[in-house]
């Protein structure tokens, strides 16, 4: 499972960073067009000619789209793994710890929580070293412990909230851009043409288009994300209740 994970992230990264060089490939003088060329071609078999011209058609503004959605994507995939790699089964845990803690067997639990992943065993853990300074001194040690986890399990939402919140205002940048070039389209022909406003008109939709196509999975992924924190949180305090149960009955 996490072989597969590492695989996806691999690709993905290869992928994004092949569409970031035709960004900049395009981007250049017109010399090295046939490089250009070349990586479009590589880009319009991965993602398909009509994805590159709905690309290529949003206009400048896409490529900040392009590279809000790379960061966000990262952070979005390096947090999934992390909670899905922290993510442990709860009551298979505290059976195997519990009955250890209440027969005194404080070096072998302290050894099971060290080898065991995840925050939940790494708050067990910080306690249990303060297992023989009593309850008190384990209850402390477990508090600071949850924060520093709390701090980690945090990370990662305010760079994915950049794909949410960034992407939309850069998409409603290019629709202004694209609507304020059919304006001058028209300035310029001194009529109302359909076919004068029409490439504005679709800059101008594309680029809103782009922005939500963006921030909507993002979003989503944002809830779920929060949900599974909010869960490993719940696991957290019953795991340091019942521990700080088990050494009170030790005592």
């Amino acid at each position: 499972m996490k072989k597969t994970l590492i695989c996806t992230l691999l690709m993905m990264i290869v992928l994004n960073l092949i569409l970031i060089s035709g960004a900049f490939a395009q981007a250049a003088p017109a010399a090295p067009a046939a490089k250009g060329n070349v990586i479009e071609s590589i880009a319009i078999v991965v993602f398909g000619s009509g994805l590159v011209k709905w690309f290529k058609d949003g206009g400048w503004a896409m490529w900040p789209i392009l590279l809000v959605t790379l960061y966000a994507l990262f952070y979005l995939i390096w947090k999934f793994i992390t909670l899905l790699y922290g993510k442990i089964n709860l009551n298979t845990f505290l059976n195997q710890i519990l009955p250890m803690i209440k027969d005194k067997k404080f070096k072998e639990a302290t050894e099971l929580a060290k080898n065991t992943r995840g925050p939940v065993s790494a708050i067990v853990y910080a306690g249990l070293l303060k297992a023989d300074k009593g309850v008190e001194a384990v209850e402390k040690a477990i508090e600071n412990a949850a924060m520093i986890e709390m701090s980690y399990l945090d990370k990662g939402f305010v760079e994915m909230s950049a794909g949410i919140n960034l992407a939309p205002l850069l998409g409603f940048l290019g629709t202004v851009a694209g609507m304020i070039e059919s304006f001058r389209a028209i300035a310029a022909a001194r009529a109302v043409d359909a076919t004068i406003v029409a490439s504005g008109i679709m800059i101008a939709l594309i680029t809103t288009e782009a922005g939500l196509i963006v921030a909507i999975p993002f979003q989503f992924f944002n809830n779920i994300f929060t949900t599974w924190v909010d869960g490993l949180v719940i696991d957290m305090q019953r795991a340091s209740e019942k521990v700080i149960e088990a050494i009170v009955e030790s005592k």
